[in-house]
């Protein structure tokens, strides 16, 4: 099982808000998307919303997109518990889309991780069995990024052992913060989104994340538009190239393998029946010589 626990569509640059870098020549549409996904058996798709960047990816645009292709796609919901309506959003983005998970971002949404308002959203995620995935972006020029610090979940982790939470990127420029917490935190895990075309970046990362004893809580994940998974599985195999012919540590093949074919929607509580028509994708391997 290959799944790509970071993807995400828009049909417009007005949707990913203000102080955006430009993308216009990004192919984020559904075609792009469901061709480059090809290579992996699931993708999770993230809508998204912030009302402090006048951002939103709106949940029923995601929703839509999955129910066309259910046996691939599975959505999670943007919600900003800044928002007053956060609890209605969430109940509709559950009840009536169908959509798994929720995906938030204090540095985009402008809260502190354990403000008031979104330990309420935390726990009713948790009521509902929806994991919480983290999104550290910084291409935002307004974001705040002291609130994206992966030592501010601690107490969240503490408070919801029962959630499942996801960590983006390794929680970079963090992952040293971002490994303590997966080997301190049974809930607690963190993709590679964003990490992969960064060969001397992901190596490091994925270095710390073997030596803490905490690869078998890392989760695939492309950031498509920005990078498909092909490539990112391709730089995943190849990335002990900087150990060759140096005292560098390799990573052993077996667990770059368990980052490619982990099953984090069974990890994550959220695989649902297997879907009649769907074809498992076939795994890239490719040699680390």
């Amino acid at each position: 099982m290959i799944v790509d626990c970071h993807t995400q569509i828009w049909n417009s640059q007005a949707q990913l808000g203000r102080a955006t870098p430009v993308v216009q020549t990004i192919q984020a549409d559904e075609t792009h998307h469901l061709a480059a996904s090809d290579p992996v058996d699931k993708a999770i798709v993230l809508a998204f919303k912030s009302a402090y960047l006048q951002a939103e990816i709106p949940n029923r645009f995601v929703a839509e997109y999955v129910r066309r292709n259910p046996a691939k796609m599975i959505g999670f919901a943007g919600i900003d518990p800044t928002d007053r309506d956060w609890l209605e959003e969430l109940r509709v983005a559950q009840d009536d889309l169908r959509l798994k998970g929720v995906i938030i971002s204090p540095e985009m949404q402008n809260y502190h991780p354990a403000d008031t308002r979104a330990m309420r959203l935390y726990g009713e995620c948790a009521r509902r069995s929806m994991p919480v995935l983290f999104e550290q972006n910084h291409r935002h020029s307004a974001s705040k990024m002291e609130f994206s610090q992966p030592m501010l979940l601690d107490e969240v982790a503490q408070e919801y052992p029962e959630l499942p939470i996801v960590i983006a990127r390794l929680g970079h420029p963090w992952v040293e913060q971002t490994v303590v917490l997966l080997g301190k935190h049974p809930n607690v895990y963190a993709n590679v989104a964003g990490l992969l075309p960064q060969p001397w970046l992901s190596y490091s990362a994925l270095v710390a994340a073997h030596e803490y004893g905490v690869m078998d809580k890392l989760l695939f994940g492309s950031d498509f538009p920005y990078r498909s998974p092909a490539v990112c599985i391709e730089a995943l195999y190849s990335i002990n190239q900087f150990s060759h012919g140096s005292n560098l540590p390799p990573i052993p093949r077996e667990q770059l393998r368990g980052i490619v074919e982990r099953d984090a929607l069974e990890l994550l509580g959220i695989a649902g029946p297997a879907q009649p028509n769907s074809t498992p994708a076939s795994p890239i391997f490719v040699e680390d010589d």
